[in-house]
């Protein structure tokens, strides 16, 4: 079978499992965040941690709540990796540097998942369990917590109330993360995953002598990292390591659980709004991007020039001959198109327009399907803005789901998709023009310039992936990285919770005969191409000086 071949079959039965689980998870996650019920286990949380689930809270509680966990769990898990030389299970490894420290903190608390360090050489099981794993739920249950508070912004009227967060944020948890988790974790495990918590051993070498390896819980956190679309390895070598996915059948399953909860909330939105129309709407844009960006991906890396190219079937550098180039294509445009970051090939070493695809996954917001949550209340304020546009070409207030788009929404929806363009060129144009960060690019020219301009690209925009061209465990880039990453998470949830509150004080308005048809396919493409410009248009320059440059030279 031609590696092309092999391709297009794993990519249909990706689709087909992903539409057999659409329908039932998107259902049931709409009856969890809908039901005025809390399971047994659930109050215990909430007696535990002193909160009212049924209090009803405007968006500035609602933000509160966010901001107040979110920063409990920075100090929670900066303070575990720098005590982690005294705690027990850390396997001989020391204290994490004060630098390293905050960027992991900070990378797993925004659900990003950057790793300036090498897992097996640096994390005991102590802070891969109770600390990087326990942020890979509760990261994720944040996300889907902040779109749900948008989707209800759109439901209620003339009430600034968007529901309970910590009541959101048990139940993903509790709900759905978890048990999906366990029925994960049991079928990697099944494949050849390991789960253990052994020490330090060597394991022998083909080519004669030996190495070390370190067991750990690494299939139930492999899982998560999945589903949740967190995406940090327990192993440097992430999803390419065997212990992590060891064949194609647990290559293609990461994939699915990549996408399986973005996909399905838009059947959740559809849902809860009381349109499943709308809903499909949704579906179809994400599904457009995705399926668009996996044929133009396999396009450039299946298309090689050369005689080495040819006898590889493609760009077979970087990639796991037990994954291929269709496999390992479809990892790549899922992982950077949704916030996972996690890989099952190099990036770096992928032709110059292929690392450009993947750059320009991130850039479009990961949003198609996107991050846990964040990928759907990101396709939400694209939506908001492309009904504004339609409204200005016919001259009418725009409206969305009944709810009009005035002077207040349109600023807050701009006011979120200018934080992450600003934060990745200001970053990337200061480290350019300093010596220090220069110095940690292995390459120069074209393809330095991208390696940090991935690296601030994946950062801001909480993906968590990287070229791993650049050395970036110094202190000027696990600081400015982990701020990236902190400020956009957290920034654009302010004006996301903002835009939600100021929707649920209206009035519906009443559908007429010139209310835009946002459930139609014309609303469908309306949405695609206004995705598409306006993420051209910002980081067109930045691409044309990094990936379009390398692509076309070679």
């Amino acid at each position: 079978m031609s590696p092309f071949l092999s391709g297009v079959l794993q990519m249909l039965a990706l689709i087909a499992a992903l539409a057999l689980a659409y329908r039932p998870l998107g259902d049931y996650m709409a009856r969890v965040y809908s039901s005025d019920k809390h399971l047994r286990v659930e109050k215990w949380i909430y007696k535990a941690i002193g909160a009212n689930p049924d209090a009803e809270m405007r968006w500035p509680a609602y933000l509160r709540g966010v901001l107040a966990f979110s920063a409990v769990c920075v100090l929670f898990l900066y303070g575990l990796q720098r005590l982690q030389g005294s705690l027990p299970g850390s396997l001989g490894f020391v204290s994490i540097d004060p630098d390293q420290a905050f960027n992991t903190a900070a990378s797993f608390v925004s659900n990003t998942n950057w790793q300036s360090y090498y897992g097996e050489q640096a994390m005991g099981h102590v802070v891969q369990t109770g600390g990087l794993a326990v942020q890979n739920f509760v990261s994720a249950a944040v996300g889907i917590a902040v779109a749900v508070a948008l989707v209800r912004g759109f439901t209620r009227s003339r009430t600034g109330e968007l529901g309970n967060f910590w009541a959101d944020l048990v139940r993903g948890v509790v709900r759905i993360l978890l048990p999906i988790s366990v029925i994960g974790a049991i079928i990697l495990v099944s494949c050849g995953a390991i789960q253990n918590f052994a020490g330090i051993h060597q394991v022998g070498q083909f080519m004669g002598g030996s190495q070390q390896w370190n067991g750990g819980a690494v299939a139930s956190q492999e899982v998560i990292k999945e589903l949740g679309t967190n995406g940090g390895g327990y192993f440097n070598a992430n999803s390419a390591h065997p212990f992590e996915n060891p064949n194609g059948f647990t290559n293609l399953f990461e994939i699915f659980l990549i996408l399986l909860i973005p996909f399905s909330l838009t059947r959740t939105f559809g849902r809860i709004v009381g349109s499943l129309k709308q809903g499909y709407a949704i579906l179809g844009t994400m599904a457009t991007i995705w399926v668009g960006f996996v044929l133009l991906m396999w396009a450039t890396e299946f298309a090689g020039h050369g005689p080495a190219f040819e006898a590889a079937g493609g760009a077979m550098e970087g990639k796991e001959t037990r994954f291929g180039i269709g496999a390992s294509s479809i990892f790549a445009v899922s992982t950077t198109l949704t916030s996972t970051g996690a890989v099952d090939s190099f990036h770096s070493s992928y032709t110059g327009l292929g690392g450009g695809i993947t750059m320009l996954g991130m850039m479009l917001g990961e949003i198609a399907p996107g991050g846990v949550g964040s990928g759907l209340y990101g396709m939400l304020i694209m939506a908001i803005i492309a009904v504004f546009i339609a409204g200005l070409m016919v001259g009418r207030t725009p409206e969305y789901l009944g709810k009009k788009i005035s002077t207040r929404e349109i600023k807050l929806a701009a006011c979120y998709i200018l934080v992450t363009p600003a934060l990745v060129l200001c970053f990337t144009a200061a480290a350019m023009a300093l010596d220090t960060p220069a110095n940690s690019m292995t390459n120069s020219g074209a393809h330095g310039f991208s390696e940090v301009l991935y690296a601030y690209t994946s950062g801001a925009n909480n993906n968590g992936s990287a070229f791993a061209g650049l050395n970036a465990d110094t202190p000027w880039f696990n600081t400015t990285i982990g701020l990236a990453m902190l400020l956009g998470r957290f920034v654009p949830m302010v004006f996301v919770l903002a835009l939600a509150g100021s929707l649920a004080e209206q009035t519906p308005v009443p559908k007429t005969a010139g209310t835009l048809r946002t459930e139609k396919p014309l609303f469908t493409g309306l949405l695609v191409g206004t995705i598409v410009i306006i993420t051209g248009l910002t980081y067109f320059p930045a691409l044309a000086l990094g990936p379009l440059a390398e692509g076309l030279a070679s």
